[in-house]
């Protein structure tokens, strides 16, 4: 445990030399070195600059990699590095990345010969133009692969690597194995040999996993101090930034550090992974909100979902309540949305919006039964030479409230919560995985949840959770809603909050914290004296505690029958609005955006009159930022316009 980590990376650019055809990138604000020029003698450099008293290779290790991999073609290898003595082909030591897997090589030799040995860890997807840190732990036959610091996939082998594995006349060759043929195209940013640990305890102490360091070349860390006017910075490097014009592109992971310029506001901005941040102009700031458009709905809305169709369109489907005529999804036509398709539903909840791949789906949850007596809920698939949704699957739901729609490790899936069967309030909800070959959705786990009434999945650096808005037992609005964790192929119960008929989760990050926050609707309890008031109660904020790892409680904030919160920001300024449906004596409630104020917490900004509010969703247009709100005690939903200064 006190030996220190040996820096294969370092000794190719001793004293800050780039190797000739090396080049130096900056790619989502992380320096890393492109090596493909590069002629693979000019990255070569003799084991016994590491091995300095020893020519052995340790017997146990870990080999510590941070890259940044670029789309692999199938059946093609590439190598992040190799240990080859100079007298043999073969690698003694090695590591390969292929479409997701990823190879672990070492040569193995006992008095009845010698070999080459191949450890592979399968489902090891790094081809998504992010940075990933990986850590290799080997000791013995034990082999362990922990990838941003993720749950470890271990390997027993037959083999063991070698307890003495000569290094003599043996060189490090970075990204090949000595040849042009499976060179690494990527970009390699760390790597180092720490010999007798396994360095994940080292490695994983930070939040951002992806680019955890524990040894990185001079060249690619910091710059030093600013240069003289006259003199040239010592280590020039480039980046992929690209300036994009027209109208809002999409802001994902994939366009982060991307620049997009806005033309007709003269505007600059920046895209974080999540949002476009504005470079040139004053940022905007939320003035007051304007009633925009009236929205006539086929009857009361349960639910609404605001979604993008790429080169087709911005669209709203409305869950709505009564069949005929169904449910109705409208698309923003010259600044309003108009009818577009109507689809049959009986007494629609709501709808989830996902792709997989290019497929394009929309699910609705239904709550009654059609005519037939038959009850599901049904996946709709988006035709595009109809231009339209048709029905793909059909399942069978009970009572459904709501879906949700989620990948993990490159896997996607799909959860429904089931609100009641009967009179039975205590069920399972189920979470349904894609399977690929067959082109449905089948039962992957099924969960115990209490009247639920909605589902929330969101990630923490590499961790996936789903929680859960349990509304009543039979008896008691007053009981425990649930987080879950995705561990080992399933989710786990990580902690439990106890809520009050809960009907929302809203997950929302500000800076590097993120919160968690419920919609508690009302407070009953058969054993239990009447309050005064069902319906007026606190909903409450929590925020995650590292240390702890778990949610505490942030703030509470007084509501009437909420049912639903909604995130959304203006220029520096962040907000929830809360959908009030009932304060026990009318519908006529005012629902309210509260603006976020630091130290204070969230502060009540704006009151908004609406009736039976159920549902809120944020969008943006070209022309500017929006609300729209769904009444499911009238056909009538409103579109608000935020007006900011």
């Amino acid at each position: 445990t006190d030996l220190h980590p040996l820096d294969i990376l370092s000794e190719v650019v001793p004293a800050g030399q780039l190797a000739h055809g090396m080049r130096v990138f900056k790619v989502q604000g992380v320096r890393g070195f492109q090596l493909a020029a590069s002629q693979p003698r000019a990255l070569v450099f003799p084991a016994s600059r590491l091995f300095i008293h020893c020519d052995r290779f340790p017997e146990e290790f870990s080999i510590i990699v941070t890259l940044r991999v670029l789309s692999v073609p199938a059946k093609r290898n590439e190598y992040v590095f190799t240990l080859m003595a100079e007298e043999s082909p073969s690698v003694l030591v090695g590591l390969r990345y292929a479409p997701n897997k990823l190879h672990f090589l070492f040569w193995s030799q006992e008095h009845a010969g010698s070999w080459q040995t191949r450890i592979t860890f399968p489902n090891v997807s790094l081809s998504d133009n992010q940075w990933h840190t990986l850590v290799l732990a080997v000791s013995g036959q034990s082999f362990s692969l922990t990838v941003d610091c993720s749950i470890s996939k271990d390997v027993v082998a037959e083999t063991p690597f070698p307890a003495s594995l000569s290094v003599k006349r043996a060189s490090f060759y970075l990204g090949n194995r000595r040849r042009r043929k499976g060179m690494f195209t990527g970009l390699l940013r760390q790597l180092v040999l720490l010999p007798g640990a396994d360095a994940t305890p080292q490695i994983c102490t930070t939040m951002n996993f992806r680019v955890a360091t524990l040894s990185v070349p001079t060249v690619l860390q910091d710059f030093p101090v600013k240069p003289a006017s006259n003199e040239v910075p010592k280590y020039p490097y480039e980046t992929d930034t690209k300036v994009t014009l027209g109208s809002r592109p999409p802001c994902t992971k994939q366009e982060k550090a991307q620049f997009w310029f806005n033309a007709s506001q003269r505007g600059l901005y920046l895209c974080n992974g999540s949002t476009w941040i504005s470079m040139l102009e004053v940022s905007q700031r939320l003035d007051y909100v304007e009633e925009y458009q009236n929205l006539v709905t086929n009857s009361e809305t349960m639910g609404v979902e605001v979604f993008t169709i790429p080169k087709v369109g911005l669209f709203a489907a409305t869950a709505n309540r009564y069949t005929p005529p169904g449910s109705a999804i409208y698309k923003w036509t010259d600044g309003k949305f108009v009818p577009y398709q109507n689809i049959p539903t009986y007494q629609a909840q709501s709808w989830k919006y996902f792709t997989i791949g290019k497929k394009i789906f929309l699910a609705v949850a239904n709550f009654e039964q059609n005519d037939r007596g038959q009850e599901f809920s049904v996946i709709y698939k988006w035709s595009h030479r109809k231009e339209k949704f048709i029905t793909y699957q059909r399942i069978t739901t009970h009572s459904a409230r709501d879906w949700e729609a989620f990948v993990i490790e490159g896997e996607a899936f799909l959860a429904v919560v089931n609100h009641r069967e009967g009179n039975n309030h205590n069920i399972d909800s189920v979470i349904y995985r894609w399977n690929p070959r067959t082109g449905l959705f089948e039962t992957n786990q099924t969960i115990p949840t209490s009247g639920a009434y909605d589902w929330e999945f969101f990630t923490i650096g590499p961790y996936s959770f789903l929680a859960v808005a349990n509304t009543f037992n039979g008896t008691s609005t007053k009981i425990y809603s649930h987080i879950y964790i995705w561990l080992s192929g399933s989710f786990q119960l990580f902690q439990s909050i106890l809520t009050s008929g809960a009907a929302d989760w809203e997950v929302f990050h500000i800076g590097n914290r993120v919160f968690l926050a419920v919609a508690n609707s009302h407070s009953y309890d058969s054993g239990m004296p009447a309050p005064s008031n069902f319906y007026a109660i606190n909903s409450s904020i929590y925020e995650l505690n590292i240390t702890a790892q778990m949610f505490v409680k942030f703030q509470d904030l007084l509501t009437y029958s909420a049912l639903d919160w909604e995130f959304f920001s203006v220029g520096d300024d962040s907000f929830l609005v809360v959908a009030n449906s009932f304060d026990g004596f009318t519908f006529s409630v005012n629902s309210i955006i509260y603006r976020w104020q630091g130290y204070e917490g969230f502060v009540a900004a704006h009151h908004l009159p609406t009736v039976g509010c159920r549902d809120w969703e944020a969008f943006q247009t070209a022309e500017g930022s929006y609300l729209l709100y769904s009444s499911a005690k009238e056909p009538l939903s409103k579109v608000l316009k935020l007006k900011t200064t």
